[in-house]
């Protein structure tokens, strides 16, 4: 399926792979604490879910976004 517009980026930047990182990461160690029964710490990683999507607009609002003056897209 072709896009006339041109290809939006599916988030292949630095600033999408920064917060998904720290997101997945959070999630990750949330799922362990809550198995380990650590309430403090499973709260501390949701803390860090949003950490993670604020870094990821402020990577991208320094210019490493999909769209962004510092980012180059790769050939696929």
């Amino acid at each position: 399926m072709s896009n006339p517009i041109g290809d939006p980026g599916h988030g292949h930047s630095p600033a999408a792979w920064t917060a998904v990182i720290i997101m997945l990461t959070a999630i990750t160690l949330g799922t362990l604490f809550f198995v380990l029964e650590i309430p403090v710490l499973v709260w501390a990683s949701a803390v860090l879910v949003v950490v993670g999507l604020l870094v990821g607009w402020v990577v991208a609002k320094a210019g490493y976004g999909v769209n962004g003056p510092k980012y180059t897209p790769k050939e696929h």
